[in-house]
């Protein structure tokens, strides 16, 4: 469909263009910005006067939660919340039931993505057969049936004989390991951030040094083997640290970070609210100003949703026995506005964070608006206020440590392809 988006503001980070212009989509592809080319005829017009046009939004952890978990979610209420959020493309971790280790599983859930028409999906593989840690997955036919990358997800691997011959193999065929540094032993049974809030609740800890000892070894496999390492959710000033450490001395290492650690710190779990049992946990106000800073100096290179929908009946738990996640692809979008009008930041180099950057992690020439690209655009209103409220989220799951919290910015248009998946 030719689609003509009229007066909005267009940000496109990849091509420094942050200007009023039109935009004209024809054939999928982004066919002119400014003036509309030769033969041209409109057969959609969208009014974008006082929004912002931009490229859609790429997350890089979403659980879809299917196969296996479907009573948490499903692939067409995640589908419609990330549409509704302005995500165009995101990753989801390999922890399903059962796990993303066999391409069949990996070309049924692309498939069923296709049919639903909606975001485009791109699955992370297995790092090992069923997640257990000890028998490494095809990597190749997996690659062959759609994944972008293999992770452990969640689950640990303790055996790092088998985690070096992961990244060798992976390092041979030129494929990306992402890996959560949380050493399993240290982390056993908490809940929280090893500070002043879990002393003071009785709350069972996760120390940084989980972090750092698991990346410690992570960074150091990663050099042996030359494996393009991704770190995700990092959580920790130190572990900030020793990611930018890394990336000085040369590595091939990028890294992520969760919308939630960006805004929150230990502080916000208050009186026990089981919507701020997260994973990783929420960490200091220390920590919290050090992935900031992470975040303006490039040593992060995204902000991910980290979208985990839980079932009401497992958050409804104290705290400690309520499961970790919290739903996150429709607050995307305003929490990093948030973040950028806190900075003082300019919106182009904020909304890199969730387009361009994630691209180059997954390798893939997404995340812009060049000439002959794919139409993947969100239309938002970045003045428009509204109050997070369970009920009116799109996902299926309703938890967020942001419930009845005032954001700003608001999508209006969404587009995959060139295709209106999503308007308000």
């Amino acid at each position: 469909m030719n689609i003509h988006i009229r007066g909005g503001r267009l940000i496109d980070p990849k091509n420094n263009i942050d200007e009023i212009c039109d935009l004209f989509i024809m054939a999928d592809k982004i066919a002119a910005i400014g003036v509309a080319p030769q033969g041209f005829v409109t057969k959609l017009v969208i009014d974008a006067h006082g929004l912002i046009v931009a490229p859609g939004l790429i997350d890089l952890a979403a659980r879809l939660r299917e196969p296996g978990y479907e009573y948490m979610a499903t692939l067409e209420t995640e589908m419609v919340a990330a549409v509704a959020g302005g995500v165009t493309s995101l990753a989801c971790p390999p922890d399903t039931d059962p796990p993303l280790d066999e391409p069949g599983l990996v070309e049924m859930l692309k498939h069923r993505a296709r049919i639903l028409n909606q975001a485009n999906v791109y699955p992370v593989g297995a790092l090992t057969m069923g997640l257990k840690g000890h028998e490494l997955t095809e990597m190749a036919e997996l690659v062959d049936a759609g994944c972008i990358a293999f992770s452990q997800a969640d689950a640990p691997l303790t055996d790092t004989r088998v985690l070096m011959r992961a990244m060798q193999y992976a390092a041979t065929f030129g494929l990306s390991v992402w890996l959560r540094p949380q050493d399993s032993f240290l982390a056993k049974n908490g809940v929280a951030h090893d500070g002043e809030v879990a002393t003071r609740c009785g709350l069972p800890a996760i120390p940084v040094c989980a972090e750092t000892i698991a990346l410690s070894t992570m960074l150091a496999l990663a050099q042996e083997t030359g494996v393009k390492l991704h770190i995700c959710r990092i959580s920790s000033a130190a572990g900030v640290e020793m990611v930018r450490s890394a990336k000085q001395q040369g590595l091939p290492v990028t890294c992520d970070v969760s919308m939630n650690h960006v805004h929150l710190s230990e502080m916000d779990i208050g009186y026990f609210d089981p919507n701020c049992h997260l994973s990783p946990p929420l960490r200091s106000m220390r920590d919290r100003a050090a992935l900031r800073a992470g975040l303006l100096d490039g040593t992060i290179d995204a902000i991910c949703s980290n979208h985990a929908p839980v079932d009401d009946d497992a958050k409804q738990l104290p705290f400690a026995e309520a499961e970790a996640g919290a739903t996150g692809l429709e607050l995307l979008l305003p929490l990093i506005l948030k973040w950028a009008r806190e900075e003082k930041l300019e919106l182009s180099e904020a909304l890199a964070k969730a387009t361009l950057r994630p691209a180059q992690v997954l390798s893939l020439d997404v995340g812009h608006l060049s000439i002959g690209a794919n139409a993947d655009v969100c239309i938002f209103d970045p003045d428009m206020y509204w109050k997070v409220v369970p009920g009116a989220l799109k996902s299926q799951g309703k938890n967020t440590p942001f419930t009845g919290h005032e954001v700003q910015g608001r999508v209006r248009y969404t587009l995959v392809n060139g295709q209106l998946v999503y308007q308000t």
